[in-house]
């Protein structure tokens, strides 16, 4: 069917041109854009989108935010998108975020307070909906948020951080599996390449794998404080490796550190697991990937992400924060020694 010509609008293309152009009303236009609420016959919504297509239209996301009082726009900060556990565990989110018709601005803090809040501020002067937040700190300071009655959901949180939305994973549980598998292979000197933060609390993955220990009669093996990063367990491993104590196992604390550790001991010259038996925390998926590939701690990724963002929903919605807490599973491979 030939639209009949209309003389293309010389500035910004509005609704009521592509509704002038498809001889239908704005209401009609409206409908076809955002997918209802009113059915629209099959030919009718086939003109409105040939007539999108002609004129070039976009819809204007500021002016339907304004209307509905909703920027439909969730904003999530993570210390390092190139970590590849933030990276699965973004892309769960946006992916639950969709679901629920919310778009998603990620930023990264690089693991710096002083970024992280700026991302923060940034977000809020956005007006999104709700913020996601791995932050560097137990208890952020969220002032500017709160102002701008915008919730907040904290992400990595293994306690209760009381008045805040919060997510994460029973990290001294995980801890004390993987360290309890390392022992029942026979390791009596296992250390320890644990991650660093800002935080003035002990990690629970420290505290694990000193549980692991203690329960089993065992002496607390060498420990090495490092950045979460493949740098940081290249250095870590070194150091270890270098102890009076060398131990005969390792724990690292995300599965970035195991692949930097292995590195560092293949080139000095020793075997995984043969010399050295490595497991690590996360489950990534170059856990699997690396060689040999890692024994690690796996958070569930997708069920997490789901439930910080059904959180700020709730949030939004005016229901009281909660503290949700998941279990993590051990996923067996060859550097710890098993076939």
């Amino acid at each position: 069917m030939t639209i009949p010509a209309v003389q293309a609008p010389r500035g910004p293309v509005t609704r009521k041109d592509v509704a002038r152009y498809a001889g239908v009303s704005t209401a009609v236009v409206s409908y076809v854009v955002n997918g209802g609420p009113k059915k629209v016959a099959p030919v009718t919504e086939a003109k409105v989108k040939d007539a999108i297509r002609v004129l070039g239209y976009r819809p204007n996301a500021a002016a339907r935010a304004l209307k509905l009082g909703s920027s439909e726009t969730l904003g999530l900060v993570v210390p390092d998108i190139s970590n590849p556990f933030f990276a699965l565990f973004s892309h769960a989110v946006e992916d639950a975020a969709a679901d629920l018709g919310y778009a998603l601005v990620l930023s990264n803090s690089d693991g710096n307070l002083a970024k992280e809040r700026r991302n923060i501020r940034n977000l809020a002067a956005r007006q999104v909906d709700g913020v996601l937040l791995a932050s560097v700190l137990f208890e952020p300071d969220l002032e500017v948020l709160e102002t701008a009655d915008i919730p907040s959901v904290l992400l990595n949180q293994e306690r209760d951080a009381p008045g805040f939305n919060s997510i994460g994973v029973d990290l001294a549980a995980g801890a004390r599996i993987a360290v309890q598998h390392l022992i029942s292979h026979g390791h009596t000197n296992i250390g320890l390449a644990m991650g660093t933060n800002v935080s003035d609390s002990t990690d629970g993955r420290e505290v694990g794998w000193r549980e692991a220990l203690q329960e089993a009669g065992l002496p607390e093996g060498p420990i090495v404080y490092s950045s979460f990063t493949r740098p940081g367990g290249y250095v870590a491993g070194q150091r270890l490796l270098a102890s009076i104590n060398r131990p005969t196992a390792i724990f690292a604390t995300s599965d970035m550190q195991g692949i930097g550790l292995l590195r560092a001991i293949h080139e000095a010259g020793l075997s995984v697991p043969g010399d050295i038996a490595v497991a690590s925390f996360d489950g990534s998926i170059e856990a699997e990937y690396s060689w040999p590939p890692l024994t690690t701690v796996e958070q569930p990724v997708a069920d997490m992400a789901e439930a910080a963002v059904a959180a700020l929903v709730a949030a939004r919605r005016g229901e009281k924060p909660r503290h949700r807490i998941f279990a993590t599973k051990l996923h067996v491979r060859q550097s710890c020694g098993c076939p």
